[in-house]
């Protein structure tokens, strides 16, 4: 931590230094030991920040939408976080694409704060600490934390459980709004924009969002617009924000912030009680060296990766059982 101790990264960090913010983004994303005491002591100050996803396809222009979704936030005079998730380099296992480099505009806006992260195997578009960066930006006062994923189609439906309003980005050609509803986006969307509406087919692929969602079981009584974009010109993005508002709005007249909130909740103690058992008990002698000889016996064919599994479940929770004891 450059010499820092956590009370005086904290400190900076309560101060509003950026630097203090992005060690810390760092610290958790690298997953390092100081995280969980860091986290621990920020989440009284979470859960005021409103969080907005993006995903889509490839290609539809999600960086750029969500540049100018930030611009006219700050337009509006509110402040800004954006997880951008980028795809893993095979080399250095950072984010491909940097410190978005596509977002420029917004580098030298105090009231922004952007961090590329590394999806480093995650499933479901998002990187696995996404939800813990967003909640270091939540406690450093971002009103908006705005999630974009990779766009990488069936697997990005994680995004439905870390943000408040779910945007999917389409584009006119033929066949994505099909495609978008096999990939189940269809099934996560509280608003859908087709972007690029300047090209030809964009009003056919308004309708055929329409008619979809016309068939879609509404579990909350909301139903997603349809809203027309043209991110590089910035045309529509104000009434994009304008009907996030309004399905915050909804979701607050109905209580369903709070019910995601109790969701969220429940899944991140979930999460962090499987993390901590499975650190714990594979670190355990008598397992690894199991672990080793079963590895032996399957690779000789003398058992089974199934048998295997079913042997090294018993000896852990016979384990747990003697340490309760």
């Amino acid at each position: 931590m450059s010499g820092l101790t956590i009370s005086e990264l904290l400190a900076q960090f309560r101060r509003q230094d950026p630097r203090a913010c992005g060690k810390i983004v760092s610290l958790v994303e690298d997953d390092a030991a100081e995280a969980r005491l860091i986290l621990h002591e920020l989440y009284p100050l979470v859960g005021r920040a409103y969080r907005i996803g993006v995903t889509g396809p490839p290609g539809a222009g999600k960086s750029t939408l969500v540049e100018k979704l930030a611009l006219d936030l700050r337009a509006r005079g509110r402040s800004v976080g954006i997880v951008a998730i980028d795809p893993t380099s095979p080399f250095s296992g950072g984010a491909v694409l940097g410190d978005r480099v596509r977002m420029s505009a917004l580098f030298t806006d105090p009231g922004v704060f952007i961090r590329s992260m590394a999806t480093r195997g995650g499933l479901g578009g998002l990187a696995s600490r996404t939800k813990e960066v967003c909640d270091v930006l939540d406690a450093f006062g971002k009103e908006f934390v705005i999630i974009e994923t990779i766009g990488v189609g069936q697997m990005e439906l994680d995004i439905a459980a870390a943000a408040h309003s779910t945007v999917v980005v389409l584009v006119p050609e033929s066949g994505d709004s099909i495609q978008a509803l096999k990939a189940g986006l269809m099934e996560i969307g509280d608003l859908f924009c087709v972007n690029k509406s300047d090209r030809e087919g964009a009003d056919r692929v308004v309708l055929e969002i329409e008619a979809m969602l016309e068939l879609r079981a509404s579990q909350d009584g909301w139903v997603p617009p349809v809203v027309k974009t043209v991110a590089t010109t910035g045309q529509g993005v104000g009434e994009l924000v304008e009907l996030i508002g309004k399905h915050r709005e909804f979701q607050e007249r109905s209580e369903l912030m709070v019910a995601r909130r109790r969701q969220t909740v429940r899944s991140e103690i979930e999460k962090l009680v499987d993390d901590r058992l499975r650190q714990s008990l594979w670190q355990r002698p008598a397992v690894k060296a199991r672990l080793e000889e079963l590895v032996g016996e399957v690779t000789a064919a003398r058992s089974t990766p199934y048998a295997a599994a079913e042997e090294l479940v018993r000896l852990m929770l016979g384990q747990s059982e003697q340490a309760r004891g």
